[in-house]
């Protein structure tokens, strides 16, 4: 029996795409259900491991005041953890995060700052929302600032937790696609490949209109995928492959996944599982052993990724 559900982060199941992904080169691709951590994403890895940290440091005790950026997952996250810790969550939003995000947010009990203008010298909300936290940080007694963009933390979770766990099951691991916003998943996958010295292709996912792997910067509507700036994780240049997906096929992904696997993930995991089917998988040797990291769970985009008035009217996709 688990001392509380905190413990229970991590350990996510692995499983086999075998309908999605049928073909006769013997090619198999698993699926990392992040989605299934307590609070239903790859967030709660960083976010448990940057907040004990911060405890085991004496930065923040009980009564702390957590101050974070965050499009949705992250803050959520934050907001359950902090809830089970008696410490006050502040989770800093833009007008793009999800209703339904905050709503989840708000039940945990956290406060939701709005930002309702960007960055007048990018046109970005991050900046904006950055500044922000700044702001209050520097307001607010005993309050602290995860940095969920720049905390070695944050790739560290994933580097001892997702990579390690993902080659414990598998052994040798030919691709592990994912999706990028803050890089953390990514490059702690990265960093364990390169520290085991793996012959294990990293590729990394973006949304089109963001400009974290280079794109041109354009708008965008789902949040958790993609940037305007490129983050302190991606300085390094860490991943072997880059694949750019529009929004209409992040949609379709997701609709493929749930229809063949019966898995309801939200768009970035959509925008994975749309990159290797018809941008990579022609290109894979045979008999490779592919991971998608499916980040986050679907029930949060009902009003989006699978409302067909939505994309129609948003994404020019018509019914999917």
């Amino acid at each position: 029996m688990a001392k509380d559900w905190l413990s229970c982060i991590g350990n996510t199941p692995l499983v086999q795409l075998s309908r999605l992904f049928a073909n006769d080169r013997g090619i198999t691709v698993h699926a990392k259900l992040e989605m299934l951590n307590p609070n239903g994403s790859a967030k709660d890895r960083p976010a448990v491991r940057i907040i004990s940290a911060a405890l085991e440091q004496g930065l923040i005790g009980p009564g702390s005041v957590i101050v974070e950026s965050s499009s949705g997952n992250m803050a959520i996250s934050l907001a359950a953890i902090c809830s089970r810790l008696g410490m006050r969550f502040i989770s800093v939003v833009d007008p793009k995060t999800a209703p339904q995000n905050i709503r989840i947010m708000r039940a945990y009990g956290a406060d939701v700052e709005l930002v309702e203008q960007p960055d007048p010298e990018t046109g970005e909300f991050l900046p904006a929302r950055l500044n922000r936290v700044k702001q209050l940080v520097q307001s607010i007694p005993n309050s602290f600032w995860p940095n969920q963009y720049a905390n070695e933390n944050n790739y560290l979770s994933h580097k001892d937790g997702t990579m390690r766990e993902i080659i414990a099951e598998l052994g040798q691991v030919d691709y592990v696609i994912g999706g990028v916003s803050t890089c953390g998943t990514m490059l702690g996958c990265a960093t364990f490949v390169k520290e085991q010295q793996l012959d294990t292709t990293i590729v990394a996912v973006d949304a089109v209109g963001s400009v974290i792997l280079g794109g041109t910067k354009g708008k965008r509507f789902f949040p958790g995928l993609g940037a305007g700036i490129v983050p302190p994780f991606n300085q390094s240049k860490f991943t072997d492959n880059t694949i750019q997906v529009k929004e209409a096929d992040m949609v379709t992904g997701c609709r493929m996944l749930v229809q063949h696997e019966a898995i309801l993930a939200g768009p970035s995991s959509g925008a994975v599982v749309y990159a290797l089917k018809e941008a990579l998988f022609h290109e894979i040797p045979d008999n490779s052993v592919c991971v998608v990291i499916l980040h986050d769970r679907g029930e949060r985009y009902m009003d989006t990724v699978y409302n067909d008035e939505w994309v129609a009217q948003h994404l020019n996709a018509g019914s999917l």
